[in-house]
């Protein structure tokens, strides 16, 4: 069947989705769009060589996202989400000005679910260092409400502590509870997870935080991507199950690990020199 084809008046379009982050981080997000689009076929690509992005400077994460936008584009998606905020943070605006296929961002759709839950207007921001020193969520949130308060706080151990695995552990909690204790004195009723990987701590964030909302933003941009998708007649509806494919530059071992914690069930990754995509 043509990648493109007609059923009645619809156009349908069995192309695959592109979705990329630093490291296995945004497998969290491939798992809500798994749920909600159960006919599209995936290529995630996860730079576990490279991993974390947050400490780079703006050129290097630029470099690397064009990189992997060069091998998505090569696999023949039709879009492509970049899982990674301090991509979106940082480097999105030159992805869009250089590329011309649709790349959904995870900022937005995160500020919006944000907004939606505060009550007090007194939220927290948790993400890498290059997000966070970007401002990019605060300067998207106040521009959305202004009057809004927003603490920023970089969490920058949580990526290599949800790469090892160690999401739960007496490290995980003591090291949460150093980082969030400050966002929770300043009464924040929301906090926003401004990187994929930290939804891979979330129980042991949410034990720390108690009763303030947690903002997972994987979940709404799985939902604006089905909204793209649906207005802009991109939609599969293969009747065959997808066959999703995985990639990464290095260390399939932290994959596998993240794949059981997320799926609940083993996916294979090939390994690739992303190096090549210039």
């Amino acid at each position: 069947m043509p990648a493109h084809y007609k059923r009645g008046s619809e156009i349908l379009d069995s192309r695959p989705i592109g979705i990329f982050d630093s490291g296995v981080g945004g497998l969290t997000i491939a798992s809500e769009v798994m749920k909600i689009l159960p006919n599209e076929t995936i290529i995630y690509f996860g730079d576990t060589a490279r991993v974390p992005y947050g400490s780079k400077s703006k050129e290097t994460v630029t470099k690397y996202s064009r990189q992997m936008v060069n091998f998505l584009k090569d696999s023949g998606v039709k879009a492509i989400v970049a899982a990674c905020n301090t991509v979106c943070a940082n480097s999105l605006d030159k992805l869009l000005e250089e590329f011309d296929i649709p790349i959904i961002d995870v900022l937005n759709p995160g500020v919006s679910s944000c907004l939606d839950a505060t009550r007090n207007n007194v939220v927290g921001v948790i993400g890498t260092e290059g997000t966070i020193k970007s401002g990019a969520y605060e300067k998207a949130l106040k521009a959305a409400k202004p009057g809004i308060i927003v603490y920023s706080k970089a969490c920058p151990l949580f990526v290599p502590l949800s790469e090892e695995g160690w999401t739960s552990n007496s490290v995980a909690n003591i090291t949460t509870e150093i980082y969030l204790q400050e966002l929770i004195d300043k009464e924040i009723d929301s906090l926003l997870l401004g990187c994929t990987h930290y939804p891979l701590l979330i129980e042991c964030i949410s034990r720390v935080v108690g009763g303030i909302t947690i903002i997972n933003s994987a979940v709404s941009v799985a939902g604006s991507l089905k909204e793209f998708l649906t207005e802009n007649n991109m939609l599969s509806e293969s009747r065959e199950s997808p066959e999703h494919e995985f990639y990464v530059s290095d260390d399939t071992v932290k994959f596998r690990r993240t794949c059981k914690s997320v799926f609940g069930r083993d996916f294979t990754a090939t390994q690739i020199d992303i190096e090549k995509f210039i």
